[in-house]
């Protein structure tokens, strides 16, 4: 696992506790901003998983 794949889990894990805070109080605001944190952290981590796959695709050859 690399830095990229670790801060894009990490960044959809917040923005999962930030959506359902926003909910929680009822702060669509803090709902948004908390979708646009998890999305962030999937293409972050989409990134390091494709760096991934290269690092190995070359390990191989």
């Amino acid at each position: 696992m690399n830095k990229d794949q670790v801060k894009g889990r990490v960044e959809q894990v917040k923005g999962s506790v930030k959506e359902a805070a926003g909910k929680v109080v009822g702060n669509k605001d803090l709902q948004a901003e908390g979708k646009i944190d998890k999305s962030v952290g999937k293409v972050q981590a989409g990134v390091g998983d494709l760096k991934e796959k290269v690092k190995h695709a070359i390990d191989k050859v």
